[in-house]
Formats: structure tokens, sequence, C-alpha cells
């Protein structure tokens, strides 16, 4: 995984409450350095770390992990498994070498106690001394081509959901596809779904592999009985819209910032790990 970022700039109060929402799209995204992530998890001092009497000496102890673990559960439902883990806890670390080296370096005069402008203006150091390195047309070209997936128009998908009130099992799912192609109402066992330009990404991640490749050669029109990763459901397709390539000429502005975000991001993320090797870092046991 690649190193977590460090937390951007912004207002406590607004950030806190659109810091959690963003937690998944960081995770897909983890060269994206400057998203406002770190700031719920890791901006009260006394409460969330640790420090030995060595100043060089970072414990990350297992507060870390708890308050991480309750913020990821409040955005996504579900508890980090461990990789996500990892990368909320390089986050803090990250921070917590940036705050220490801030206040090596005094910028934290006027900002007693205020630990994320610490942060703040030990990351502008670092910022200042980064260089966007050499670039042309190939270059660029080729980052396009390598992340097209974030350019290229999905294929999107109308389809609809019959709801199963109690047994979703293939026998039942199958029964109710008969019926509702004989003219029984949709919403006859107990709702319809309607879904509109659901790309294929989001059915992959919603449906799974199987149920996705099963609409895509579904005759529009037809109820079925499609097996999905939560069990079996009965789906009818609407219309399918084909995916299209991106052009690169189109969106060469898009790409060159984007490209720039990147590239920056990872000399951001290697200073940061270069002033880490400063320190000694131990991990206490992990929360329970």
């Amino acid at each position: 995984m690649s190193t977590s970022p460090p937390i951007a700039p912004s207002a406590a109060s607004s950030a806190a409450s659109n810091t959690t929402g963003r937690l998944s799209a960081w995770l897909r995204e983890p060269l994206l350095h400057f998203i406002v992530l770190g700031l719920v998890l890791f901006t009260v001092d006394h409460f969330l770390f640790t420090r030995a009497d060595d100043p060089h000496t970072i414990v990350v102890g297992a507060e870390v992990d708890r308050e991480a673990q309750q913020v990821f559960k409040a955005s996504r439902g579900r508890e980090a498994n461990a990789e996500e883990l990892a990368a909320l806890r390089k986050i803090w670390l990250d921070n917590e070498v940036l705050y220490r080296e801030g206040i090596a370096l005094q910028v934290d005069k006027g900002d007693t106690g205020i630990r994320e402008r610490v942060i703040f203006k030990a990351l502008s150091i670092v910022d200042a001394n980064l260089k966007r390195p050499p670039l042309d047309d190939k270059v660029l070209r080729d980052w396009f081509e390598g992340h097209r997936s974030k350019y290229d128009e999905p294929a999107r998908f109308d389809f609809k959901e019959a709801v199963l009130s109690e047994d979703n099992s293939e026998a039942a799912a199958r029964a109710f596809a008969l019926a509702l192609n004989a003219g029984t109402p949709g919403d006859a066992k107990a709702g319809l779904r309607v879904f509109k330009g659901r790309p294929k990404a989001n059915l992959l991640q919603s449906y799974g592999e199987e149920f996705a490749k099963a609409l895509e050669q579904a005759p529009p029109g037809e109820w079925r009985a499609q097996s999905t990763k939560d069990g079996w459901r009965v789906i009818q397709l609407d219309a399918l819209s084909p995916g299209k390539p991106a052009e690169f000429e189109a969106l060469h502005g898009v790409v060159l910032q984007d490209w720039t975000d990147a590239v920056m991001a990872e000399q951001r993320s290697a200073a940061v790990n270069a002033l880490a090797k400063k320190y000694t870092v131990q991990t206490e046991g992990a929360a329970k």
C-alpha cells in the first residue's frame, strides 16, 4: 500500500463533519495526500498519542487503533480490516512526525496546543522543498494510459430488482421470475427497486462479478433470477449504455493536474518518510 497522507489544513469545525465521509475515497486513491482525513482522528493531542521520555521515540498506543476503528465504522458501517487500519495508523504516524518536526523548528510559537496548525506549518516547510520533475507529452500520455479507469466513461446499466420478501432461495427466485414474465406486477412480493445509470464498478461492488457479467448479457425486458454475492435476486435489464474511452487531448489539462498532484504527493510522502527515520517507532498492542 502506498504511504498515507498527512492531514491538510482546514477549519476544525467544518473539516470534522466532512472527514469521515471522505475515508473510502481516500482508501481508493492513496496518492492523494491532501485529502482532509486525519483531523477527526488525530488532532486531540493528549487523548490519542503517548510520548516516551525520549523525544525521538514515538509510541503508537492502542488508543490510536481504537479511535481509528470508531471513525471508520461510523463512516463505513463496519470495522476496518488489517490493511485499512494500517493505512490509518500510517496517517497518524506521519502527522506525529510532522508535529514533532514542527515543534523542533519552533513553528509552534503562537499556536501552543493547536496541533493541526503545527502539522500544517511543518508540512508547508516540506512542500517548499518539493519540485515537479521534468515533463513531456510521452510521460503524461503514459500516465494517462496507466490510469484510464479514472477517465474512461464506464458502461452504465438501467435495471430493476423485484424484491423477495422472505424466501430468497434459487427456487423461489426462479419461480418469481417466471411469474413476473407472465404478467405479475414487479412489486407483488415486497417491493420494486429501480436503478438508473449504475456504472459497472458499482455493480461489482454491490452485487459481485457474476451478477455484473450476467446483466451485461441479459436481454432487455426479461425478468431473470440471478445469483449475487449476497444471495439470489430477481432482476430485469432495461437498458445498457456502452462505455466510452476517454480522449487524451480533450482531457489534457485535467490529466496534467492529476499527474502533478500524484507526483508531488509521492515526493511529499517520501520526504515525510525520510523525516520519520529520525525516530524510533514502538507499537503497543492493538485495541480489541
